[in-house]
């Protein structure tokens, strides 16, 4: 369960506000989001992530690129191979919620004018 400190007691500064939209908008990528999935399951190359995605590599490429800048997962070089797993295991809790939230609100989301329809 995730615990939410009351207003009271957070510290709202600019560089926390920006932070927060920042980490919110790496998950809203419907392609990152399947990405952080599969490396929950276990670590993972980018070959067999693309492959699990059907999607080019240079394309997870950019995307594991991201949420590696992000701190959202982390690589290590094994010989010749780079494997990707999940930096922080908070990031489970992220995505369990999110969808928990949004699996009650889809057809109303998926009516939203104002996100625009490409995040079906």
């Amino acid at each position: 369960m995730i615990w939410i400190m009351p207003a009271a007691s957070v510290v709202a500064t600019a560089d926390v506000d920006l932070a927060t939209a920042r980490f919110f908008r790496v998950l809203g990528d419907a392609n990152r989001l399947r990405i952080l999935e599969l490396l929950l399951e276990g670590p993972h190359t980018v070959s067999e992530l693309a492959t699990a995605l059907d999607a080019p590599s240079g394309r997870v490429s950019n995307h594991l690129a991201c949420l590696r800048w992000c701190r959202f997962v982390k690589d290590e070089r094994q010989g010749r191979t780079v494997v990707y797993r999940i930096a922080d295991p908070d990031v489970a809790e992220a995505l369990v919620l999110g969808r928990r939230l949004a699996a009650g609100h889809c057809e109303h989301l998926a009516t939203c004018g104002r996100i625009g329809p490409d995040w079906i």
